[in-house]
């Protein structure tokens, strides 16, 4: 950033300062700038692998296509060691000043907790490749913790049971966990500040989430690199790294409110 700061962050962090409700939307372009390729982009995952390799009928009709979906995830999401970046700091800053309401994301890496967001503020919309769920008992698995299991067995069973195991993310052909999906909307509805960033708001059900703060009156801030549905509703739009805008106007917003 210039000196001169641009006149959105200024405006991004005025607005900041005198909120005290903050819901944080995140996407894929707050994770892709801690090194994590996302899905949909040219070089993204599915430049790479069929996409019916995350749809649950493919996943549950064989033993073969679950080993193509663990020998997938072996090749990728369980050989990351990213590491929260700026945007993750900065919203754990707004945590740590007491004005965050929550982050709801749509992102499954875990990187906000890293960041010091406590679990209980980190409603994961699609959630979270760092656990690992048995479809048969319920019985949930720490990623971490079975690590040896996922890489040496083909296709990894339950120690409990000897069921199916599938990461704790949502497929497609998938509801999104309703408990997650009800608190994440009332939050939205019932922050004073709502900020849209690194998402293109291009996947439902989640990409209407900032609405229901719209529709609440809720202000709305749009930190992408590409344009949303909701810009020409939004009080701000800026296009940019989420990392660079945030950790500037999170760090300018507790200037003002300090000065």
């Amino acid at each position: 950033m210039s000196e001169m700061e641009p006149k959105e962050i200024s405006e991004i962090a005025r607005m900041i300062a005198q909120a005290q409700r903050i819901i944080v939307f995140t996407g894929a372009g707050v994770s892709t700038e801690s090194g994590i390729p996302d899905f949909r982009s040219p070089g993204g995952i599915w430049s790479s692998y069929d996409p019916e390799l995350f749809s649950y009928q493919y996943f549950m009709s064989s033993q073969l296509a679950r080993k193509k979906v663990w020998e997938m995830l072996r090749n990728t999401f369980f050989t990351f060691q990213a590491k929260p970046n700026l945007a993750h700091m900065a919203i754990e800053e707004l945590f740590a000043h007491g004005c965050l309401y929550g982050v709801i994301t749509q992102n499954i890496d875990g990187l906000h907790q890293d960041a010091g967001v406590p679990d209980d503020m980190v409603f994961e919309l699609h959630g979270n490749m760092r656990r690992v769920i048995c479809l048969d008992c319920g019985r949930l698995y720490e990623t971490e913790h079975i690590k040896d299991k996922l890489f040496k067995e083909e296709i990894p069973q339950c120690d409990h049971c000897r069921g199916i195991l599938k990461p704790y993310i949502v497929f497609f052909g998938e509801l999104l966990p309703s408990n997650v999906l009800e608190e994440a909307c009332f939050r939205a509805q019932n922050c004073d500040l709502l900020i849209v960033v690194g998402s293109s708001l291009s996947v439902y059900p989640a990409a209407n989430i900032p609405r229901y703060a719209l529709d609440a009156q809720v202000p709305l801030i749009i930190i992408n690199m590409t344009p949303t549905y909701l810009d020409a509703y939004a009080d701000v739009v800026i296009r940019g790294k989420a990392g660079e805008i945030m950790d500037r106007a999170v760090k300018l917003a507790f200037q003002k409110k300090l000065s």
